[in-house]
């Protein structure tokens, strides 16, 4: 089977971003000078996905509105002979195909999971929280998906984390298989230090078999109660081979005011029209400890 579909979870409150996501979605706060969540369409399309099932909640209006056509814009644009921006206005409503659906009840990430489950049908899928801005030479998503194709089980993104930033993720252990793939045998919510695995953290890419959908049906809500996709994952375990890949990239967790200001500095170094102004610009700060 051949990954074709991404579901991206945009139905999140924001709340560490608060007050910035009062009245509107953390998923449209600028990253430089795109939303947060174009990054991660973008990746999806570099990847080859078409079809991108966006999973939102009320107040998520802004997040349909920035892929849609904006044609009084594009009128705009044209009559002022502003080109440049117009191709790129149109680029963004081209990226991919586009379907929506509502979480209505915030009842964790596996319930929202689920509300694309008659949307993806029984297809693979590639997963991703748009809070992960994924920067990478080949795109994470066409990593992941290359490790799909060639092991031919749910795929599950980690990084090393530091050991005092351990109690912030799911970790996984398993079985090294070469070329930065791992088998799986232990995923843990959240454990002390002394009790994980490994210090290898999962991010927010996966790749799912249809078969999580099932799984997640009979999962009882945990943390929180709510329904755990990591509860999920640890018994499809049980049936079929998961596997944890360490992608090659920089990570950004721009659902935090520090990473998200971070993303923003690094990704603005990296551009040709503003990295040298703002290069210059960093060189006269009085940093001090």
């Amino acid at each position: 089977m051949h990954v074709r579909k991404a579901v991206v979870l945009a139905a999140g409150y924001g709340t560490r971003l608060l007050p910035a996501t009062k009245a509107q979605p953390k998923e449209s706060l600028p990253l430089v000078d795109k939303p947060i969540i174009q990054y991660t369409i973008e990746e999806a399309a570099a990847a080859g996905l078409r079809q991108v099932i966006i999973v939102t909640a009320a107040s998520k209006r802004a997040v349909e509105d920035h892929f849609d056509r904006s044609l009084e814009l594009e009128m705009t644009l044209r009559e002022k002979g502003d080109l440049p921006r117009l191709s790129e206005i149109q680029r963004i409503s081209d990226l991919a195909d586009f379907v929506y659906v509502r979480q209505k009840e915030q009842k964790g990430v596996g319930h929202a999971v689920l509300q694309a489950k008659d949307i993806v049908g029984d297809e693979p899928f590639l997963l991703m929280f748009p809070d992960d801005v994924l920067v990478a030479e080949v795109p994470v998503a066409k990593q992941m998906v290359d490790v799909f194709e060639e092991r031919g089980g749910s795929v599950i993104a980690v990084e090393e984390v530091p050991e005092g930033e351990v109690e912030s993720y799911g970790i996984v252990g398993g079985t090294d298989l070469g070329g930065r793939v791992l088998r799986v045998d232990a995923l843990v919510e959240k454990p002390k230090p002394e009790d994980a695995p490994s210090h290898l953290g999962i991010v927010g890419r996966y790749i799912l078999t249809p078969d999580i959908f099932g799984v997640l049906e009979r999962t009882a809500p945990g943390k929180g109660r709510e329904v755990q996709l990591t509860d999920a994952l640890a018994i499809l375990m049980q049936s079929q081979p998961v596997f944890a890949y360490q992608f090659t990239g920089r990570r950004y967790d721009t659902g935090r005011p520090l990473g998200l200001l971070t993303a923003a500095i690094e990704i603005g170094l990296r551009r040709a029209d503003i990295g040298p102004g703002l290069r210059e610009f960093l060189r006269t700060l009085p940093i001090e400890d």
